[in-house]
């Protein structure tokens, strides 16, 4: 299997950090615009897709900052999926970093779906 990639990618929201975590870290919030729905049970989390379903859980997390989401099949590699919210200190504006892996041939392919999942967190957060 080849190794995957870690990338990340910078959004600029308009909205607050606490506003912008509530959408990444719960239930209801990642179920407007990551998954069709969400379940929360403990550190897991279940999202469903259309029939299918993947786990994750948090390996990391803080209030209106980050947090960190590993695919439970995933097991043995290093890879994770993490939201972490900037403030630039000058400007004061928020923005959202997507830390995720991929494997080579599919870096584009999933950089243009979190773009378009971004969009849709923007559109459902009015940002």
């Amino acid at each position: 299997m080849p190794d995957k990639q870690k990338f990340q990618l910078e959004f600029v929201v308009k909205a607050s950090p606490k506003l912008l975590y509530n959408f990444l870290s719960t239930p209801s919030g990642l179920s407007e615009w990551f998954a069709d729905d969400v379940n929360f049970r403990g550190d897991k989390y279940t999202f469903f897709w259309e029939g299918s379903e993947e786990e994750a859980e948090i390996i990391s997390k803080k209030a209106n900052q980050h947090i960190r989401f590993k695919w439970v099949e995933t097991e043995g590699d290093e890879s994770y999926f993490e939201f972490r919210i900037e403030i630039d200190d000058l400007t004061e504006d928020v923005a959202l970093i997507i830390t995720d892996f991929a494997e080579e041939d599919e870096m584009d392919e999933a950089k243009l779906l979190w773009d378009s999942q971004i969009q849709s967190l923007l559109a459902h957060m009015g940002a």
